[in-house]
């Protein structure tokens, strides 16, 4: 079984927590001692970012480090070298989020089939429309066991929140914001509302929040009618300041 349905199989009470950061940052050969450190802090899935030149739904945070990442020479032949062996060391699931236009780039079937291979689990792609994906790649995923994630926000309407239920194989990505990673004033009443509206829909997917989860505060907020919660701006904001070596400080002061 995929590692993403295993991971949200298992009878636990207890909230997951995912971890997004962009791949070659801080420094270029950084991404496997990252996954390994997150690994043994505890975290129960990763979102390894294929950095772009454009990443229009991130914020300030994730788009400087992957500017960074991008003159650290990352591509995406780079990050599938040096994730060749890393189902050696790390057996949690995880999951590569980029944009399209370096995927279609790389060949969206190649892309595939090399995430196969080096054992990811899931593609989450924000600017890959769910009509698009339905019409031309569903078979391709299928076909390499890559479970698509799709994003709702507090604007999308219960007819396309359901649709995309539908389409889930694993769990839905649920912004919790309009606006771009990395927000800092935590959740407002309106926020809170759509967490407990969607909730309430009885959805098959589980539902994981991402926006704007930055501590234990937001994360328990996050997480109170949800499955689990994305950390990314916050956990880039740490390596930025301490590297790899804080990881373990981090993760645990979340939860």
């Amino acid at each position: 079984m995929n590692r993403i349905k295993q991971k949200l199989k298992e009878n636990s009470s207890k909230k997951l927590l995912s971890i997004y950061f962009t791949a070659g940052y801080p420094q270029p050969e950084d991404t496997v001692t990252i996954l390994k450190e997150l690994q043994s802090s505890g975290v129960d899935m990763v979102e390894i970012g294929l950095p772009f030149s454009d990443p229009l739904a991130d914020g300030p945070v994730i788009q400087r480090s992957s500017e960074a990442a991008l003159k650290n020479g990352m591509t995406t032949t780079k990050l599938f070298d040096q994730l060749e062996n890393i189902r050696e060391t790390v057996d949690i699931p995880l999951l590569i989020m980029g944009y399209f236009n370096p995927i279609l780039q790389y060949g969206v079937e190649k892309f595939c089939r090399k995430c196969s291979e080096i054992g990811i689990d899931g593609l989450i792609i924000p600017d890959l429309p769910l009509e698009e994906y339905q019409l031309h790649y569903r078979e391709i995923f299928q076909q390499y066991d890559l479970l698509p994630v799709f994003l709702i926000t507090p604007q999308t309407s219960e007819e396309r929140i359901r649709e995309i239920d539908k389409a889930s194989e694993g769990f839905i990505y649920m912004v919790s914001t309009a606006a771009v990673t990395g927000g800092t004033g935590g959740f407002g009443q309106l926020q809170k509302e759509y967490f407990t509206r969607v909730s309430k829909m009885a959805l098959q997917s589980p539902l994981i929040v991402g926006f704007g989860i930055k501590d234990n505060e937001t994360f328990s907020a996050a997480t109170e009618n949800t499955k689990g919660a994305i950390i990314g701006s916050a956990f880039i904001k740490q390596l930025t300041d301490s590297g790899t070596s804080g990881i373990w400080d981090f993760i645990s002061s979340i939860r």
